[in-house]
Protein backbone atom coordinates (compact mmCIF):
# COMPACT_ATOMS: atom_id res chain seq x y z
CA UNK A 1 0.00 0.00 0.00
CA UNK A 2 1.51 3.34 -1.06
CA UNK A 3 2.04 6.12 1.48
CA UNK A 4 -0.12 9.27 1.18
CA UNK A 5 1.58 12.24 -0.50
CA UNK A 6 3.55 14.50 1.82
CA UNK A 7 1.84 17.65 3.04
CA UNK A 8 5.07 19.35 4.13
CA UNK A 9 7.63 21.29 2.13
CA UNK A 10 10.04 24.17 2.75
CA UNK A 11 9.71 27.92 2.27
CA UNK A 12 11.27 31.23 3.26
CA UNK A 13 10.60 32.70 6.73
CA UNK A 14 9.69 36.38 7.16
CA UNK A 15 10.05 38.47 10.29
CA UNK A 16 6.28 38.79 10.76
CA UNK A 17 5.94 35.01 11.11
CA UNK A 18 4.60 34.36 7.64
CA UNK A 19 6.42 32.14 5.15
CA UNK A 20 6.94 32.56 1.42
CA UNK A 21 6.60 29.91 -1.27
CA UNK A 22 8.76 32.07 -3.54
CA UNK A 23 11.73 34.34 -2.69
CA UNK A 24 11.45 37.28 -5.05
CA UNK A 25 12.99 40.69 -5.48
CA UNK A 26 10.26 43.19 -6.31
CA UNK A 27 10.84 46.37 -8.31
CA UNK A 28 8.13 48.98 -7.62
CA UNK A 29 7.76 52.09 -9.78
CA UNK A 30 5.87 55.05 -8.35
CA UNK A 31 4.73 56.77 -11.55
CA UNK A 32 4.21 55.74 -15.17
CA UNK A 33 7.24 57.82 -16.19
CA UNK A 34 9.42 55.31 -14.29
CA UNK A 35 7.77 52.14 -15.64
CA UNK A 36 10.13 51.65 -18.60
CA UNK A 37 13.19 51.85 -16.38
CA UNK A 38 11.65 49.53 -13.79
CA UNK A 39 10.80 46.89 -16.38
CA UNK A 40 14.26 47.23 -17.96
CA UNK A 41 15.82 46.61 -14.54
CA UNK A 42 13.81 43.42 -14.13
CA UNK A 43 14.27 42.23 -17.71
CA UNK A 44 16.52 39.15 -17.85
CA UNK A 45 16.96 38.98 -14.07
CA UNK A 46 16.00 35.76 -12.32
CA UNK A 47 13.19 35.98 -9.74
CA UNK A 48 12.79 39.74 -10.18
CA UNK A 49 9.19 40.90 -10.62
CA UNK A 50 7.89 44.39 -11.43
CA UNK A 51 4.74 46.21 -10.35
CA UNK A 52 3.83 49.88 -10.04
CA UNK A 53 1.29 52.67 -9.97
CA UNK A 54 1.02 55.00 -12.99
CA UNK A 55 -0.52 58.03 -11.32
CA UNK A 56 1.48 61.19 -10.59
CA UNK A 57 -1.02 62.18 -7.90
CA UNK A 58 -1.70 61.05 -4.34
CA UNK A 59 -3.75 57.85 -4.11
CA UNK A 60 -3.75 56.28 -0.66
CA UNK A 61 -5.47 53.14 -1.93
CA UNK A 62 -2.64 52.49 -4.40
CA UNK A 63 0.00 53.26 -1.77
CA UNK A 64 -1.51 50.75 0.66
CA UNK A 65 -1.61 48.20 -2.13
CA UNK A 66 2.06 48.72 -3.03
CA UNK A 67 3.15 48.56 0.61
CA UNK A 68 1.21 45.34 1.13
CA UNK A 69 2.78 43.82 -1.98
CA UNK A 70 6.26 44.97 -0.92
CA UNK A 71 5.81 43.16 2.39
CA UNK A 72 4.20 40.07 0.88
CA UNK A 73 5.54 36.74 2.21
CA UNK A 74 6.76 35.77 -1.29
CA UNK A 75 8.86 38.96 -1.49
CA UNK A 76 12.34 38.97 0.02
CA UNK A 77 13.61 42.39 -1.10
CA UNK A 78 12.33 45.58 -2.76
CA UNK A 79 13.75 48.28 -5.03
CA UNK A 80 11.47 51.33 -5.40
CA UNK A 81 12.08 53.55 -8.44
CA UNK A 82 10.59 56.99 -9.10
CA UNK A 83 11.09 59.73 -11.64
CA UNK A 84 11.46 62.52 -9.11
CA UNK A 85 8.46 64.82 -9.33
CA UNK A 86 5.52 62.50 -8.56
CA UNK A 87 3.57 62.50 -5.31
CA UNK A 88 4.42 58.96 -4.14
CA UNK A 89 7.95 58.77 -2.75
CA UNK A 90 9.99 55.61 -3.42
CA UNK A 91 12.24 56.32 -0.42
CA UNK A 92 9.24 56.18 1.89
CA UNK A 93 8.11 52.88 0.37
CA UNK A 94 11.61 51.47 0.91
CA UNK A 95 11.60 52.77 4.48
CA UNK A 96 8.36 50.95 5.33
CA UNK A 97 9.57 47.75 3.66
CA UNK A 98 12.90 47.86 5.57
CA UNK A 99 10.95 48.11 8.81
CA UNK A 100 9.47 44.69 7.96
CA UNK A 101 12.95 43.15 8.03
CA UNK A 102 13.52 43.04 4.27
CA UNK A 103 16.34 44.69 2.30
CA UNK A 104 14.92 47.70 0.47
CA UNK A 105 16.47 50.53 -1.53
CA UNK A 106 15.20 53.37 -3.71
CA UNK A 107 16.29 56.06 -6.14
CA UNK A 108 14.97 58.75 -8.48
CA UNK A 109 15.75 58.52 -12.18
CA UNK A 110 16.34 62.26 -12.34
CA UNK A 111 19.08 61.93 -9.71
CA UNK A 112 20.80 59.09 -11.58
CA UNK A 113 21.09 60.94 -14.87
CA UNK A 114 18.41 59.27 -16.96
CA UNK A 115 17.48 55.90 -18.41
CA UNK A 116 20.77 54.08 -19.03
CA UNK A 117 22.38 55.05 -15.74
CA UNK A 118 19.23 54.19 -13.81
CA UNK A 119 18.86 50.77 -15.42
CA UNK A 120 22.52 49.94 -14.79
CA UNK A 121 22.28 51.12 -11.20
CA UNK A 122 19.02 49.23 -10.65
CA UNK A 123 20.41 45.99 -12.01
CA UNK A 124 23.40 46.24 -9.69
CA UNK A 125 21.06 46.72 -6.74
CA UNK A 126 18.74 43.82 -7.53
CA UNK A 127 21.66 41.45 -8.18
CA UNK A 128 23.11 42.36 -4.81
CA UNK A 129 19.72 41.84 -3.20
CA UNK A 130 19.31 38.46 -4.88
CA UNK A 131 22.57 37.30 -3.34
CA UNK A 132 21.52 38.61 0.06
CA UNK A 133 18.10 36.96 0.22
CA UNK A 134 19.40 33.82 -1.47
CA UNK A 135 21.28 33.08 1.74
CA UNK A 136 18.08 32.91 3.81
CA UNK A 137 17.75 29.36 5.19
CA UNK A 138 14.47 27.65 4.30
CA UNK A 139 12.10 26.31 6.95
CA UNK A 140 9.35 23.65 6.99
CA UNK A 141 5.86 24.64 5.81
CA UNK A 142 2.44 23.00 6.07
CA UNK A 143 -1.06 23.89 4.91
CA UNK A 144 -1.48 25.92 8.10
CA UNK A 145 1.16 28.35 6.75
CA UNK A 146 -0.78 29.05 3.57
CA UNK A 147 -3.14 31.84 2.58
CA UNK A 148 -4.84 30.96 -0.71
CA UNK A 149 -7.05 33.32 -2.72
CA UNK A 150 -9.56 32.55 -5.45
CA UNK A 151 -10.94 34.61 -8.31
CA UNK A 152 -13.11 33.56 -11.24
CA UNK A 153 -13.32 35.09 -14.70
CA UNK A 154 -14.46 34.16 -18.18
CA UNK A 155 -17.17 32.10 -16.50
CA UNK A 156 -19.50 29.75 -18.32
CA UNK A 157 -22.06 27.21 -17.17
CA UNK A 158 -19.38 24.78 -16.02
CA UNK A 159 -17.79 27.30 -13.64
CA UNK A 160 -20.63 27.04 -11.14
CA UNK A 161 -21.04 23.29 -11.64
CA UNK A 162 -17.43 22.13 -11.35
CA UNK A 163 -14.71 24.83 -11.41
CA UNK A 164 -15.82 26.88 -8.41
CA UNK A 165 -17.24 23.94 -6.40
CA UNK A 166 -13.92 22.04 -6.53
CA UNK A 167 -12.20 25.15 -5.18
CA UNK A 168 -14.82 25.24 -2.42
CA UNK A 169 -14.08 21.62 -1.55
CA UNK A 170 -10.35 22.42 -1.51
CA UNK A 171 -10.96 25.48 0.67
CA UNK A 172 -12.78 23.26 3.18
CA UNK A 173 -9.68 21.07 3.42
CA UNK A 174 -7.38 24.08 3.71
CA UNK A 175 -9.44 25.64 6.50
CA UNK A 176 -9.67 22.33 8.35
CA UNK A 177 -5.86 22.12 8.22
CA UNK A 178 -5.51 25.55 9.84
CA UNK A 179 -4.92 27.61 6.70
CA UNK A 180 -6.51 30.82 5.46
CA UNK A 181 -8.79 31.07 2.41
CA UNK A 182 -9.93 34.31 0.75
CA UNK A 183 -12.56 34.81 -1.92
CA UNK A 184 -13.87 38.13 -3.20
CA UNK A 185 -16.10 39.50 -5.98
CA UNK A 186 -18.97 40.56 -3.71
CA UNK A 187 -20.50 42.18 -6.80
CA UNK A 188 -20.87 38.60 -8.05
CA UNK A 189 -22.82 37.56 -4.96
CA UNK A 190 -25.82 39.79 -5.72
CA UNK A 191 -29.05 38.00 -4.83
CA UNK A 192 -27.46 35.74 -2.21
CA UNK A 193 -27.67 37.88 0.92
CA UNK A 194 -29.61 35.39 3.04
CA UNK A 195 -27.26 32.55 2.04
CA UNK A 196 -24.20 34.66 2.83
CA UNK A 197 -25.53 35.71 6.23
CA UNK A 198 -26.34 32.11 7.12
CA UNK A 199 -22.66 31.26 6.69
CA UNK A 200 -21.38 33.90 9.14
CA UNK A 201 -19.27 32.50 11.96
CA UNK A 202 -20.60 35.02 14.51
CA UNK A 203 -22.58 38.24 14.91
CA UNK A 204 -19.60 40.43 14.01
CA UNK A 205 -19.02 38.52 10.77
CA UNK A 206 -22.75 38.68 10.01
CA UNK A 207 -22.77 42.46 10.39
CA UNK A 208 -19.65 42.83 8.22
CA UNK A 209 -21.15 40.64 5.48
CA UNK A 210 -24.43 42.56 5.61
CA UNK A 211 -22.68 45.92 5.25
CA UNK A 212 -20.39 44.73 2.46
CA UNK A 213 -23.30 43.19 0.55
CA UNK A 214 -25.50 46.29 0.77
CA UNK A 215 -22.58 48.49 -0.31
CA UNK A 216 -22.00 46.25 -3.34
CA UNK A 217 -25.67 46.58 -4.34
CA UNK A 218 -25.49 50.37 -4.02
CA UNK A 219 -22.32 50.43 -6.10
CA UNK A 220 -23.84 48.34 -8.90
CA UNK A 221 -26.83 50.67 -8.94
CA UNK A 222 -24.61 53.78 -8.91
CA UNK A 223 -22.56 52.67 -11.93
CA UNK A 224 -25.66 51.15 -13.56
CA UNK A 225 -24.24 47.72 -14.23
CA UNK A 226 -23.90 44.30 -12.64
CA UNK A 227 -20.90 42.03 -12.99
CA UNK A 228 -22.17 39.88 -15.84
CA UNK A 229 -20.85 40.07 -19.40
CA UNK A 230 -21.70 39.03 -22.96
CA UNK A 231 -19.10 36.28 -22.62
CA UNK A 232 -20.97 34.91 -19.60
CA UNK A 233 -24.20 34.87 -21.60
CA UNK A 234 -22.46 33.10 -24.49
CA UNK A 235 -21.19 30.53 -22.01
CA UNK A 236 -24.69 29.66 -20.85
CA UNK A 237 -25.28 31.99 -17.89
CA UNK A 238 -28.51 33.98 -17.99
CA UNK A 239 -28.74 36.30 -14.94
CA UNK A 240 -26.52 37.87 -12.28
CA UNK A 241 -28.25 35.67 -9.68
CA UNK A 242 -27.35 32.53 -11.63
CA UNK A 243 -23.76 33.71 -11.97
CA UNK A 244 -23.69 34.60 -8.28
CA UNK A 245 -24.72 31.10 -7.22
CA UNK A 246 -21.84 29.65 -9.21
CA UNK A 247 -19.32 32.25 -8.03
CA UNK A 248 -20.27 31.78 -4.36
CA UNK A 249 -19.60 28.04 -4.66
CA UNK A 250 -15.87 28.76 -4.43
CA UNK A 251 -16.48 29.57 -0.74
CA UNK A 252 -17.06 25.94 0.14
CA UNK A 253 -19.07 25.13 3.26
CA UNK A 254 -17.07 26.38 6.22
CA UNK A 255 -18.17 29.41 8.31
CA UNK A 256 -17.16 32.84 7.01
CA UNK A 257 -14.99 34.43 9.69
CA UNK A 258 -15.46 38.00 8.51
CA UNK A 259 -14.75 40.61 5.84
CA UNK A 260 -11.34 42.09 5.06
CA UNK A 261 -10.50 44.94 2.69
CA UNK A 262 -7.86 45.20 0.00
CA UNK A 263 -4.29 45.17 1.41
CA UNK A 264 -5.50 43.57 4.65
CA UNK A 265 -4.48 40.01 5.52
CA UNK A 266 -6.82 37.60 7.30
CA UNK A 267 -6.18 38.12 11.04
CA UNK A 268 -6.82 34.46 11.87
CA UNK A 269 -7.17 31.09 10.16
CA UNK A 270 -10.40 30.28 8.36
CA UNK A 271 -12.51 31.44 5.41
CA UNK A 272 -12.69 35.18 4.67
CA UNK A 273 -14.44 37.43 2.13
CA UNK A 274 -12.46 40.32 0.66
CA UNK A 275 -14.39 43.54 0.05
CA UNK A 276 -12.85 45.31 -2.96
CA UNK A 277 -15.83 47.59 -3.68
CA UNK A 278 -15.21 51.37 -3.39
CA UNK A 279 -16.73 52.97 -0.31
CA UNK A 280 -19.98 54.93 -0.58
CA UNK A 281 -18.69 58.46 -1.10
CA UNK A 282 -16.45 57.27 -3.99
CA UNK A 283 -19.27 55.65 -5.95
CA UNK A 284 -19.76 58.20 -8.69
CA UNK A 285 -17.47 56.39 -11.11
CA UNK A 286 -16.01 53.00 -11.91
CA UNK A 287 -16.89 49.52 -13.04
CA UNK A 288 -18.29 46.58 -11.11
CA UNK A 289 -15.43 44.36 -12.25
CA UNK A 290 -12.62 46.24 -14.11
CA UNK A 291 -10.78 43.05 -15.14
CA UNK A 292 -9.62 39.76 -13.67
CA UNK A 293 -6.06 40.95 -13.06
CA UNK A 294 -7.30 43.69 -10.71
CA UNK A 295 -9.07 41.13 -8.53
CA UNK A 296 -6.06 38.82 -8.51
CA UNK A 297 -3.79 41.65 -7.32
CA UNK A 298 -6.30 42.46 -4.57
CA UNK A 299 -6.07 38.87 -3.31
CA UNK A 300 -2.27 38.93 -3.45
CA UNK A 301 -2.29 42.17 -1.44
CA UNK A 302 -4.16 40.19 1.22
CA UNK A 303 -1.16 37.92 1.60
CA UNK A 304 -2.22 35.06 -0.68
CA UNK A 305 0.93 33.09 -1.50
CA UNK A 306 -0.96 31.29 -4.29
CA UNK A 307 -4.10 32.34 -6.18
CA UNK A 308 -6.55 29.97 -7.83
CA UNK A 309 -8.25 31.31 -10.95
CA UNK A 310 -11.38 29.59 -12.23
CA UNK A 311 -12.33 30.11 -15.87
CA UNK A 312 -14.83 28.24 -18.02
CA UNK A 313 -14.15 29.94 -21.33
CA UNK A 314 -10.36 30.15 -20.90
CA UNK A 315 -7.79 32.76 -19.92
CA UNK A 316 -4.14 33.51 -20.64
CA UNK A 317 -3.29 35.82 -17.73
CA UNK A 318 -0.84 35.30 -14.89
CA UNK A 319 0.34 37.38 -11.96
CA UNK A 320 3.49 38.73 -10.36
CA UNK A 321 4.52 37.78 -6.80
CA UNK A 322 2.19 34.81 -6.32
CA UNK A 323 1.79 31.78 -8.61
CA UNK A 324 -1.55 31.64 -10.40
CA UNK A 325 -3.13 28.20 -10.81
CA UNK A 326 -5.78 28.15 -13.54
CA UNK A 327 -8.74 25.81 -13.15
CA UNK A 328 -11.48 25.15 -15.67
CA UNK A 329 -14.72 23.22 -15.34
CA UNK A 330 -14.86 22.89 -19.12
CA UNK A 331 -12.83 19.95 -20.41
CA UNK A 332 -13.05 21.29 -23.97
CA UNK A 333 -11.38 24.49 -22.80
CA UNK A 334 -8.72 22.47 -21.00
CA UNK A 335 -7.90 20.44 -24.12
CA UNK A 336 -7.95 23.50 -26.36
CA UNK A 337 -5.73 25.59 -24.03
CA UNK A 338 -3.55 22.97 -22.31
CA UNK A 339 -0.50 25.25 -22.31
CA UNK A 340 -2.41 27.74 -20.14
CA UNK A 341 -4.69 25.57 -17.97
CA UNK A 342 -3.40 23.81 -14.85
CA UNK A 343 -6.39 21.74 -13.72
CA UNK A 344 -9.33 20.09 -15.51
CA UNK A 345 -12.34 20.06 -13.18
CA UNK A 346 -14.58 19.15 -16.13
CA UNK A 347 -13.81 15.51 -15.39
CA UNK A 348 -16.32 15.83 -12.55
CA UNK A 349 -19.11 16.58 -15.01
CA UNK A 350 -18.13 13.70 -17.32
CA UNK A 351 -18.17 11.29 -14.38
CA UNK A 352 -14.50 10.47 -14.72
CA UNK A 353 -13.74 11.49 -11.13
CA UNK A 354 -15.76 12.50 -8.08
CA UNK A 355 -15.77 15.94 -6.47
CA UNK A 356 -13.86 14.49 -3.52
CA UNK A 357 -11.16 13.03 -5.76
CA UNK A 358 -10.86 16.27 -7.72
CA UNK A 359 -10.48 18.28 -4.48
CA UNK A 360 -7.71 15.96 -3.31
CA UNK A 361 -5.96 16.31 -6.67
CA UNK A 362 -6.21 20.10 -6.46
CA UNK A 363 -4.83 19.97 -2.92
CA UNK A 364 -1.77 18.08 -4.13
CA UNK A 365 -1.31 20.51 -7.04
CA UNK A 366 -1.32 23.43 -4.59
CA UNK A 367 1.24 21.68 -2.39
CA UNK A 368 3.46 20.94 -5.40
CA UNK A 369 3.22 24.58 -6.50
CA UNK A 370 4.02 25.79 -2.98
CA UNK A 371 7.03 23.49 -2.98
CA UNK A 372 8.41 25.17 -6.11
CA UNK A 373 6.76 23.56 -9.12
CA UNK A 374 5.92 26.38 -11.55
CA UNK A 375 2.30 26.85 -12.57
CA UNK A 376 1.44 27.15 -16.27
CA UNK A 377 1.32 30.98 -16.15
CA UNK A 378 4.71 31.01 -14.39
CA UNK A 379 6.24 28.78 -17.05
CA UNK A 380 4.91 31.06 -19.79
CA UNK A 381 6.21 34.19 -18.08
CA UNK A 382 2.79 35.77 -17.47
CA UNK A 383 3.03 38.54 -14.86
CA UNK A 384 0.11 40.83 -15.67
CA UNK A 385 -0.78 43.38 -13.01
CA UNK A 386 -3.29 46.19 -12.66
CA UNK A 387 -3.62 48.61 -9.76
CA UNK A 388 -7.10 50.12 -9.87
CA UNK A 389 -7.72 53.73 -8.82
CA UNK A 390 -10.26 52.78 -6.18
CA UNK A 391 -10.94 54.27 -2.77
CA UNK A 392 -11.60 52.63 0.56
CA UNK A 393 -11.43 54.41 3.89
CA UNK A 394 -8.47 53.55 6.13
CA UNK A 395 -6.07 55.85 8.03
CA UNK A 396 -3.91 58.00 5.67
CA UNK A 397 -0.26 57.16 5.05
CA UNK A 398 2.53 59.72 4.96
CA UNK A 399 4.22 58.55 1.77
CA UNK A 400 3.84 61.56 -0.50
CA UNK A 401 5.56 64.63 -1.84
CA UNK A 402 9.31 64.86 -2.32
CA UNK A 403 11.01 67.42 -0.08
Amino acid sequence: MSEPPSQTWTGWPRSDGRKGVRNLTLVIYTVECASHVAHAIGNGEEDVHVIGFPGCYDNQYAVRLMLALGRHPNVGAVLAVGLGCEWTRPDKIAEVVRASGRPAESFYIQDKGGTRNSVENGKQIVRRMREQIGAIPKVPMTLADLTIGCECGGSDGTSGLAGNPVVGAFFDRLVDAGGRAIFEEIVEMIGLKSIMLSRAANDTAREQIDQAYEKAVRYCQAVRQFSVSPGNFAGGLTTIEEKSMGAFAKGGSRPIQGVIKVAQSPPAPGLWIMDSVPDDHFMGFGYTNPNDTEGIMDLISGGAQIVLFVTGRGSVIGSPISPLIKITGNSQTFRRMQDDMDFDAGRILSGEISMNTAAEELLQLVIQTAAGRPSKPEMLGHREYFLMYKHQDTPPLQIGCRA
